[in-house]
């Protein structure tokens, strides 16, 4: 705990009860998040967001992870809100990721009324509106989401078995909201139950977009409001102000200045193969759907009404290969730590997975040539989606890649607990430097992705072959340079991190 501040760890552990209605606001983040996985980066290119500069967009949250994460969870550990320490920020950031999503859902209405042409390509209206209603979005998860797993360490009082019962329920409803986000992504019908959101400038795929967002809404705001009402935390008082006046010294900044300048060796190397895996996946996470609208169907944005059609098709199929590539994940987090002592070692374990998403993204490119030859067969007049070996290749792939995806949410977070523990450190300042590594590696792939994709033709191959390179590197690492961990630990789903 830090200094001035009284301590939670003498208050006895809260029921599991608690813990649960805590631990299920994950469901209204992740639900979020998977829409805009799935749905955004196709979205934002019908209002007219060329394709090569749409993963600038995306530069929201690698930035705000990099600031907003680490401000807000430091200042939510000296927060003496009456309403307690983690809760004020939990129910403000939910209000904004409700004005957030409500902004993005409602884009080309507003940007209508506010002048937008239905008959031109781009609306720029209502990319600025999305625009603003996408980085508010991403804001207001990262200052949700970190509070939210605080508030579990501080219900469990620093029990251990309670904080990892306390993680895997986050973790459990992390994969809730992912399941429910890629089915609905993926449903085409959705608009029907709110058919006021098809409107004259907001057609179907549109409508389903707003349709997500409302039941978004509708879901974060009950697990919220019965999380924030029904579990009380105990004010923070300050016991020592001459002792809190030291801390004002050390502002935020320098801490993280000071932790980086402790880092063993251990750690270095740690951060450096999380940065190589998170090159690799990023490129992943940015373009899955599209890749699957644009290279496996054939489907255009900007096409006729049927290349647009087979597009949005092709969208629909990469929410449901998400949808699988959730349920592996969640699957494959429970058998981590058997399997981890089969490879030997959770370093080895790493390794393997990167071997693993290494050959995927590779075969990204397989898959589309596939494709391609198809189309060629049957001709330009043929507008159809791809036969079923070719689409189920790529909803293979979507599948295979819940092993890696599952390893990575896992055991570099519990590395890091590991070698600082070694080192007499901070858990929570140590894990604050993880996520640097996650977010910069980002940062990189949204400004690189763009031009790379341009210069080499257009299309989302170029951006995967990064990966792939990245993910070779980063499975080298992990088993040849990466010191082993001094003791086994337990790597189930209470190990998982978040986005």
């Amino acid at each position: 705990m830090e200094n001035g501040t009284n301590s939670v760890a003498d208050e006895p552990p809260s029921s599991t009860r608690k813990i649960i209605t805590v631990a299920s606001i994950a469901a209204g983040i992740q639900f979020g998040w998977a829409l805009q996985l799935s749905l955004l980066t196709p979205y934002v290119q019908t209002l007219g967001v060329p394709h090569t500069w749409a993963s600038f967009i995306w530069l929201c949250g690698p930035i705000s992870g990099l600031l907003v994460q680490p401000i807000v969870g430091y200042n939510s550990d000296r927060c003496t809100s009456s309403f307690g320490r983690r809760r004020p920020f939990i129910a403000v950031g939910a209000l904004f990721v409700i004005l957030a999503v409500f902004l993005i859902g409602f884009a080309k209405d507003i940007g209508y009324h506010a002048g937008d042409s239905l008959e031109r390509s781009t609306k720029p209206r209502a990319v600025a509106i999305f625009v603003v209603g996408f980085w508010v979005l991403d804001v207001a998860n990262n200052m949700l989401q970190g509070p939210c797993r605080a508030l579990l360490a501080d219900l469990s009082a620093n029990e251990h078995t309670k904080m990892r019962k306390a993680n895997g329920w986050f973790s459990f409803f992390m994969a809730v909201g992912n399941v429910l986000g890629y089915a609905a992504g993926s449903y085409s019908k959705l608009y029907k139950v709110f058919p006021f959101t098809k409107t004259k400038a907001c057609d179907i795929y549109c409508a389903n977009l707003k349709s997500c967002f409302l039941i978004d809404i509708i879901i974060l705001s009950i697990v919220t409001v019965t999380a924030v009402t029904t579990v009380i935390e105990k004010p923070l008082t300050k016991e020592a102000p001459e002792e809190d006046a030291k801390t004002a010294s050390a502002p935020f900044v320098g801490e993280i200045v000071t932790a980086f300048k402790t880092l063993r060796k251990p750690m270095w190397i740690l951060l450096l193969v999380t940065c190589l895996n998170w090159i690799a996946w990023f490129p992943f996470f940015l373009f899955d759907t599209d890749w699957m609208g644009t290279e496996v169907y054939g489907g255009k944005v900007k096409g006729n009404h049927a290349e647009a059609r087979l597009y949005e098709k092709g969208v629909r199929a990469g929410a449901l290969g998400l949808l699988i590539n959730s349920i592996v994940s969640g699957s494959t987090s429970l058998a981590l730590e058997p399997v981890s002592r089969l490879m030997r070692g959770v370093t080895n374990l790493w390794g393997l997975v990167n071997i693993i998403l290494c050959l995927c993204l590779a075969s990204t490119v397989v898959v589309t040539k596939m494709a391609e030859a198809w189309r060629s067969t049957h001709g330009p007049d043929h507008i159809l989606p791809p036969p079923t070996n070719i689409m189920g290749s790529a909803l293979a792939l979507f599948g295979v890649l819940g092993v890696p995806l599952a390893v990575t949410f896992s055991i570099p977070f519990a590395l890091a607990s590991i070698y600082c523990s070694s080192a007499g450190g901070g858990q929570g300042l140590s894990l604050g430097v993880l996520n640097m590594s996650i977010v910069i590696p980002q940062m990189f792939v949204s400004v690189i992705s763009g031009p790379l994709d341009g210069a080499f033709g257009g299309g989302n191959l170029p951006a995967f072959v990064l990966g792939s390179i990245a993910a070779a590197l980063s499975a080298l690492m992990a088993i040849f340079v990466l010191p082993k961990p001094p003791k086994q630990v337990s790597l189930g789903p209470g190990m998982g991190g978040g986005h």
